[in-house]
């Protein structure tokens, strides 16, 4: 489960990381673009994982923390790869979404109003492959960090779902692409579970830290 923590905390940790791993010439360009969008504010979703103000960012921030966790880089120059797929995959997701109330009945059967989150796309491009071409405005990605974005859905990208063949052929030829994928989808259900503010029936995680296991008093002695 992601460490709690603020839409600013995950900002600067996104920043970090961007900054240290990411010296391709237009980064700093694309950077600046960010800042102009929504990117740092916006949520993940509509409400299922991060549906927050600060949730892109954060799921962003997790995906490159869980690819780093389960995949292991094999080279140096892997490094910046693992920064660009694991932060940027989702750029199609600024200026994407819009914030508004809606009044729903609480536990006690009062009305208050809550944070609703509805799609108002603004470049209506796709998903994957709009992020390769909102990124590719600013930076020259490389062959295998294009498929990895254009194909992180795995089969729950639009083209997949509707018959097309493509993303197995990706994955194949591309072992990052698969590794993206398995980091969106690990990050997305285990990882981020209870980062939604909007309701959603997902259990939310506790603010304290569990206590420690007592542990086990020897054999043939009692307490």
């Amino acid at each position: 489960m992601q460490k709690r923590g603020t839409a600013v905390d995950f900002q600067e940790q996104f920043l970090t990381i961007y900054n240290e791993k990411i010296h391709r010439a237009g980064a700093q360009q694309l950077l600046e673009w960010l800042r102009r969008t929504d990117f740092f504010e916006a949520p993940a979703s509509t409400r299922y994982h991060c549906a927050c103000r600060g949730g892109l960012v954060q799921h962003s921030v997790s995906v490159y923390e869980t690819l780093c966790r389960h995949f292991p880089l094999e080279g140096e120059n892997e490094a910046e790869s693992y920064a660009i797929c694991g932060l940027l995959h989702d750029v199609c997701k600024a200026n994407f979404y819009k914030q508004s109330t809606r009044n729903v009945k609480n536990e006690q059967g009062r009305w208050e109003q809550r944070p609703y989150y509805a799609v108002e796309d603004q470049f209506p491009y796709g998903h994957g492959e709009k992020s390769v071409f909102l990124i590719e405005r600013f930076l020259r990605l490389k062959t295998s960090e294009a498929m990895a974005i254009r194909w992180h859905m795995g089969g729950f990208d639009d083209a997949a779902r509707g018959g097309s063949s493509a993303v197995s052929q990706a994955y194949q030829k591309y072992p990052l692409a698969v590794k993206l994928h398995a980091a969106d989808f690990l990050s997305t259900y285990l990882v981020e579970v209870g980062t939604s503010a909007v309701p959603n029936g997902h259990p939310k995680p506790s603010p304290y830290p569990a206590p420690p296991k007592a542990e086990p008093a020897p054999e043939g002695k009692e307490e």
